[in-house]
Formats: structure tokens, C-alpha cells, sequence
């Protein structure tokens, strides 16, 4: 765009007023529906800091509409207007260019025909900034979505081939949007390279997506509206350009991922599999030599070139797949073999004018023809397969892994007035809305009944139809059915497979729904959130309790006790010499094999190994969940504490559920496999080692304790440091967030609303009462590279003097705001 454009100023905020981000309509000759679009926006946006920026390319008088309408609207409005010369990449040129002059943090992409509904604007912005993300885009054809707006069919089926057209040519990038085509997103635009940017036509959505594989997106169904004034810009011209548009993208990433290929693999290597590819094809060339032959004699002999090809194709993909690219295979055996065909097919498209050259103006013979088209075509088929089609997809930072598919269903809501706070997305708005049958099932007779039911201490109660052995500490039979979380048993999810998981965000009432790639045979769950918090797992999640209680309960009971006016913590536990003591660590540090050898050898008493409950004047609360005993654990643990059975099953499970285990967990995380299935496959076959602490060593367990110390203690060179407040706080925060590294949750837990609490509140609250909590208690970090922390910990602790705690009203104020 030309440096000298400049919007011009309509209307403006108020002095001393930012705007919260920006929305950008392109407009064509529009000038009849500016009055309303402004209308519908100033009441969907209200009181919320935002701008209107019209990027103009119209030959009427919609310039003199819009500053009409902007001096009227009661909103701060922008005009460029590009005169002819300067319209450069169309409607799509019109986006960058207004994403170069926004002032906001976010922009708000959208048509000024009044197809994309106003009253969606400020919350795809409060969704992305609840969820941290870059990128929150309007699908037509997810859960509630609609392209109804399309009134004719012939226009209903070019969108939805021209849909399927672009997820097929861009599968990896275009996997987490079910409509690439929709036009309609909010962008967070520090995570743009606006240089990258050089659309051609009106699909800047699709561009976007492409160019910039590393944003972490979500969906928003809508109903695509009827258009109320102007002419659609979708005409011949306009498709000739978008396909233009595919097949420039499609060239430059090809050239991109042969770049990327050529850099990360030897030359030997890639050579060896030339020559492989090339074995390949040249039996190939047989099977299609003899198909052809064959198929000649009855059908036109270019015709049976291509039939032949599809005989060779298959041939030469099932030994591709076994034989060159043995190693792993990013994507699955369905997608590889599309592009496989795809690459093959559109290599008729240069074969055949050759093959028809060849016999018909020089007389080559068919099968010698044929032989020659196919050779000089080897090496572009192998370069596309070995960087296109095989190469496993570029890791870094520009790559962020993210395959789960996140939706945020706003059914019911869409016509409420807009608040600009994030948390407004969650709230009810109509009673109507409460009976959503998606997000909140009648319970049948038959499952009403809950046999497993658990006090936490009274601050949450638990019923459950499956069995929890974390919570069997808090077992109360005399609880009735009506607790504050149940369980149930139940089919979730839709009965087809799908290409991968989804996680549903539904916000009026709140809920949850995660599907994964089985249908209803997958690791899938629901939760309803009301007055009563109803988990709804699939009978594959219910026969893996661990599974469902880490991934899914607890971390529901996290935000839950926030609510209460208390945290749990991910830390261990212990009163020694009267006194309470917290040790806190990332997950598989060595905290368990401490936690027993200063029950074994130093006479500490026990509460928690794993999580704690503590109230904001410091009051710890035991949460006794069974002890994992990890690789790095065995040390602790001595040989008349298990049988000889149990010793011989621990040497596998310890491998498995150790650090080494885990982290193989999180890679196989960011795969687009059903990563929830495959945990609790894996549970199942081989159970992670959990013993009742009293099960490995005698000792007292306690109730409640005041907590005077806390350490901090990771590995490395020996060192002991007091930790400044605030630091303490983000550590214990990060080692707590730690625990929950594992999927769904991360992608589960923005959802989660309590209270009228979303999760951005939640968090908030969390971290005020932990500062509260720890405002009297000594803070210290310890380094060992031996395992010695249990020794160093009794010996300071014996030594100490006892002291007046320092008070910490002022370091609480620093932490919490």
C-alpha cells in the first residue's frame, strides 16, 4: 500500500481514550447499508472503546455515506478511501491495508453488508483474550453455524466446494478451521507479520492461515445473514482470481517446504531416497505400462492413460508408504494418500498435452510416449512427495502445536447487549438458552444413583458413579445425591469419527464438551455448569478413573475450591517438629522420595504428597491422594515395602510413569492423534504405580497444620536462597500449572466458569489467596544434584532459631496486582 494514504478522521473517541482494538469493513459500492452496519454496531459495541475503519474502493458515493452515517453513530470512525491505482490485492489488499493503520491491540475483520452479524464483534475479542489466542474465526459449518445468507443453491454449493478445495490443497494448515472462507475473524495483530501478508481477492482469511501457521486459533459459529443492500462480489472474475489466489499460495508454501526439506536433510540421505523413490516408480512404470497396453485396445488411448495412472498410483503409493519413507509420517495414511493421488493426478495435466503431442504430431509410439512423459516428470514428483507430502511438519517457534480443534458455541446469546470485560462471554443472557439440549441432558432414572461420594474437607462434595481412589481418603456414604460435582456414565459425542478432537466452549449455560477422533467409542466427556457441576464421561474414560480424575476432575476441583475462598495447591505437605512444612517442585523432580525419607528418617507427619488445601491465613488442610512412585522414587522406597510381585511390576511402571514417560506423553500431545484414548489405553494395560503412603511406611497422618516454611526444591548444584515474595508466588503458580500439563486441560480450562467467575477471574483469586497465605511463611529455595533435600531440610530446620515471622501485608499488595 502506498505510504501516503491516510484514513481520514469522521469521528474520534474521547481524549485520554485507546481504543480496544479496531474493526475493519471493507466496502465496494455499499452506500445503501452503511447506515444501518453503523447502527447494529454502535448497539452491539455500547460503551466499549473500539473504532470503525473503512477501507473504501467504491465509484459511488459510499465515502459520503459512511462520513454521514459516522457523524451519527455515536462511534469513533475512520475512512480510506483508495482512489483507482491503488485498489492493489482487492477487497483482501483493502483488509492488510486497514490492519497497517489500526490502533487497536485486536481487529475485527467483517463485511459491511450486514452477512456478518455486528452483534458478534466485541466478543470474538473478549473470547481471544480469555483464551490467549491470536486468531478467533466465524465458521458457517460448526456446531450452530448457518450459511443460510447463501439464498441460492447454486452459491450454497461453489462455497462449499470452494471450502473443501482449499482444507484439501492446505490440510496441515487449514486443519483447526472448518471454514477458511468465512471472511469473519478477530486477529490479535502483534501476531502478524503484516509483510507476509499479499492477498489476491476477497479471501484474507484463507491467507492469514496460511501465512501464518503459528497462530493458535479458535472457532465461533454464526449464521451467515441475508444480505440487505449492495451485490455480492462474488462473480467469474472474482473466482478466476481466487483460484489464481489457491494455486500461488500452494507454489509458494511448495517452495517454501522444498527450502525447509533441502536445509534439514543430508544430501546422502535425500539421494538414497531418490533412488528408492525412483525403484518405485520404475516398477510403476511397468504397471502402468501394461495397464495401458491392456486398457488401450478398448478405450481411447488417453482414456486409458488415465486409468492407467490410477492402477500405477495405488501401486506406487502402498510401496512408497512401506519401502522410501520408512521412518515416521507426519499426518495419517487417509491424508498422505490424498495429496499421493492428488500430486499424481495433476501431473495428467502436463502428461496428457505431451502424451497427445508425442503420438499424434511425431507418431512416437503409445507405450514409448508414455515412458518418456512419465521420466521427465520423476524428479518434480519426487521433490513435491519428499517436501510436500513426507517431510514431518517444521517444529520451533513458528510452528505453535495445536491439534485440537477449539470451539466457542455462543447459541442463545448472539443478541445480547456486548460488555467489553471477557468474562461476559459465559454469562446467561435468555432463559430460553437454558434448555440448550447440547449442553444440558435430562439424567435418566436409571443413572441418578451415585455409589461413590466424597467430603473434601467440606469444602466440595462428590458424587460418582466410577470409583476415584485419589478421593477415597474423603469417602462420606452419608452424603445424599445432591452434591456439588457428580459423575456419570454415559455415551458423549456424536457416533462418527472425526479427523480430530474437539474441544466446545458453550457459554450460555457454561459447559464443556471434548470429542475425540473414535466417536463414541473415545475418551470423551461433557461438563454442565450450573448451581450443580455435572460431568458426563464416555464408558472408554469411565473404565480409566485415573485418567478421568487427572485430566478432568481435578482440575475442576481446583477452581472450585477458589470459589470456596481456598486453593489447592500442587505441593507436598508435612509437620516436622511441631511445625508445618510445604515442599513444592515441577512435576517429577524427586518431591515424593523426599516426602518419605522425612517420614522414615526424620518422624514428620504426614498430609499431602501431591496437593494441599490452604486457606488465606496459611491453615494447610491434608489431601492424602495415593503416592506415585516414579524411577527416580525407587530410592526411597525399601525392599520390605512391597512384595516381590509388586517390585518386579514397579521396575515397568516406573519407567512408564516417570518423567521420561511423561514427556514421551506431552509429544504425542501435539499429534493429531486421540491423545486422552491413547492415556487411558496405556493406563489400563499398565497402571501407574499408586501406594496409600501408610501402605509404604508407617507413620502419623494428619489433618490440618499451620505452614511457617516452604521450600522450593529443584535440582542442580547444591544451593539454599531465600526467594523475594513475589518470585515465590509466580513459582508456586507455574509448578502448580505444571501438574496440569496434560491434554485436554489447557484447552479445557478457559472455559471453566464458577460463580459467574471465568477463568481469568479464577486465576486471579487463586493467586490472591495464595499470597495471602504465604505472607507469614519463610520462603527458601533448594538446589541438590544428590537427592539430598530431606537431609538438608530436617538439618536447617533443627538448626534454625526460632524468629519473628516477617510480616507481609505490603508483599501481598505487590504480588496480586
Amino acid at each position: 500500500m502506498p505510504t501516503d494514504l491516510v484514513a481520514e478522521e469522521v469521528t474520534v473517541l474521547a481524549p485520554d481514550t485507546a481504543a480496544w482494538f479496531t474493526v475493519i469493513v471493507p466496502t465496494r459500492n455499499e452506500e445503501s447499508g452503511v447506515a444501518a452496519l453503523l447502527g447494529q454496531l454502535a448497539n452491539s459495541l455500547g460503551d466499549v472503546p473500539a473504532e470503525v475503519l473503512f477501507v473504501d474502493d467504491s465509484s459511488d458515493k459510499t465515502p459520503d455515506a459512511i462520513r454521514i452515517a459516522g457523524r451519527e453513530c455515536g462511534l469513533a470512525v475512520r475512512l480510506l478511501h483508495r482512489p483507482l491505482g491503488t485498489r492493489h490485492g482487492g477487497l483482501g489488499g483493502a483488509v492488510v491495508a486497514g490492519l497497517k493503520l489500526a490502533r487497536g491491540s485486536w481487529a475485527v475483520v467483517m463485511d459491511g453488508d450486514l452477512q456478518h452479524p455486528p452483534e458478534l464483534v466485541p466478543r470474538l475479542v473478549a473470547i481471544g483474550q480469555a483464551r490467549q489466542l491470536d486468531l478467533v474465526a466465524g465458521t458457517r459449518y460448526q456446531g450452530a453455524g448457518s450459511a443460510g445468507g447463501l439464498t441460492h443453491s447454486y452459491r450454497r454449493a461453489v462455497s462449499g466446494i470452494a471450502n473443501r478445495l482449499t482444507k484439501t490443497m492446505f490440510p496441515r494448515r487449514l486443519a483447526r478451521l472448518s471454514d477458511p472462507m468465512s471472511g469473519f475473524f478477530a486477529v490479535r495483530l502483534a501476531a502478524l507479520n503484516l509483510d507476509r501478508l499479499h492477498p489476491l481477492g476477497f479471501k484474507i482469511l484463507l491467507e492469514t492461515a496460511v501465512r501464518e501457521p503459528r497462530l493458535q486459533i479458535a472457532e465461533v459459529p454464526f449464521v451467515f445473514g441475508t444480505r440487505i443492500s449492495g451485490e455480492s462480489k462474488a462473480s467469474l472474475r472474482e473466482g478466476w482470481r481466487f483460484v489464481r489466489h489457491l494455486l500461488r499460495l500452494r507454489l509458494i508454501l511448495l517452495r517454501s517446504q522444498v527450502r525447509t526439506s533441502s536445509a534439514r536433510s543430508a544430501p546422502t540421505a535425500r539421494l538414497l531416497r531418490m533412488l528408492r523413490f525412483g525403484s518405485v516408480g520404475a516398477t510403476g512404470i511397468a504397471i502402468n505400462t501394461g495397464a495401458l497396453w491392456l486398457l488401450s485396445a478398448q478405450h481411447h488411448y488417453l482414456v486409458a492413460a488415465v486409468l492407467a495412472t490410477e492402477v500405477s498410483t495405488t501401486w506406487n503409493f502402498v510401496l512408497t508408504e512401506l519401502f522410501v519413507f520408512r521412518g515416521p509420517k507426519p499426518g495419517t495414511v487417509a491424508g498422505r494418500g490424498v495429496r499421493f493421488y492428488l500430486l499424481n493426478h495433476l501431473s495428467l495435466l502436463p502428461r496428457l498435452p505431451l502424451l497427445a503431442l508425442l503420438v499424434g504430431a511425431f507418431g512416437t509410439n503409445l507405450l514409448l510416449a508414455n515412458l518418456v512423459t512419465l521420466a521427465l516428470l520423476f524428479v518434480v514428483r519426487f521433490v513435491i512427495a519428499d517436501s510436500a507430502i513426507y517431510a514431518m511438519p517444521e517444529e520451533g517457534p513458528e510452528i505453535q502445536k495445536q491439534p485440537m480443534r477449539i470451539s466457542v458455541d455462543l447459541t442463545g446469546v448472539q443478541h445480547a447487549p456486548a460488555v467489553a470485560d471477557p468474562a461476559s462471554l459465559s454469562k446467561p443472557v435468555s432463559p430460553e438458552a437454558a434448555t440448550q439440549a447440547q449442553v444440558s441432558k435430562q439424567v435418566s432414572a436409571t443413572s441418578r444413583y451415585l455409589p461413590y461420594r466424597y467430603c473434601i474437607d467440606g469444602v466440595v462434595t462428590v458424587g460418582s458413579q466410577v470409583r476415584l481412589k485419589e478421593l477415597e481418603y474423603f469417602r462420606a456414604q452419608w452424603l445424599g445425591n445432591n452434591v456439588d460435582l457428580s459423575i456419570r456414565v454415559s455415551q458423549v459425542g456424536g457416533i462418527a469419527p472425526r479427523s480430530r478432537a474437539l474441544l466446545t466452549q458453550y457459554a450460555s449455560p457454561p459447559g464443556i464438551s471434548y470429542q475425540e477422533h473414535l466417536g463414541r467409542l473415545g475418551a470423551n466427556f461433557r461438563v454442565n455448569i450450573a448451581d450443580t457441576i455435572e460431568v458426563t464421561c464416555s464408558p472408554s474414560l469411565a473404565r480409566s478413573p485415573h485418567v478421568l480424575y487427572t485430566n478432568v476432575i481435578e482440575a475442576l476441583l481446583r477452581f472450585i475450591s477458589v470459589s470456596r475462598g481456598v486453593i489447592l495447591l500442587h505441593s507436598a505437605c508435612l509437620e516436622l517438629n511441631g511445625k508445618g512444612l510445604l515442599l513444592s517442585a515441577r512435576t517429577d523432580t524427586g518431591k515424593t522420595g523426599s516426602v518419605l525419607k522425612l517420614l522414615r528418617e526424620h518422624g514428620a507427619r504426614f498430609m499431602s504428597d501431591d496437593m494441599t488445601i490452604i486457606d488465606p491465613l496459611g491453615n494447610a488442610t491434608c489431601f492424602p491422594k495415593p503416592l506415585t512412585i516414579s524411577h527416580h522414587t525407587l530410592r526411597a522406597v525399601q525392599t520390605g515395602d512391597l512384595t516381590p510381585a509388586e517390585w518386579r511390576r514397579l521396575k515397568l511402571q516406573s519407567r512408564l510413569h516417570s518423567k521420561e514417560g511423561r514427556d514421551f506423553g506431552l509429544v504425542l500431545a501435539g499429534m493429531n492423534i486421540p491423545i486422552m484414548g491413547v492415556n487411558c489405553l496405556t493406563q489400563r494395560v499398565v497402571p501407574p504405580p499408586k501406594y496409600n503412603v501408610d501402605r509404604l511406611i508407617e507413620c502419623d497422618v494428619i489433618r490440618n497444620t499451620r505452614v511457617e516454611n516452604l521450600f522450593v526444591i529443584e535440582r542442580g548444584e547444591p544451593a539454599l536462597a531465600e526467594i523475594p515474595f513475589a518470585e515465590a508466588i509466580e513459582t508456586l503458580v507455574e509448578n502448580t500449572d505444571d501438574a496440569y500439563g496434560f491434554p485436554p486441560f489447557r484447552q479445557m480450562a478457559p472455559s471453566i466458569v464458577i460463580g459467574g467467575d471465568d477463568y481469568a477471574e479464577l486465576r486471579r483469586k487463586e493467586r490472591e489467596i495464595l499470597a495471602s497465605a504465604i505472607s507469614k511463611v519463610r520462603l527458601r529455595r533448594l538446589a541438590s544434584n544428590t537427592f539430598s533435600w530431606a537431609d538438608d531440610i530436617a538439618s536447617l530446620l533443627a538448626a534454625e532459631q526460632v524468629g519473628t515471622p516477617v510480616t507481609g501485608d505490603a508483599r501481598v499488595a505487590a504480588a496480586t496486582t
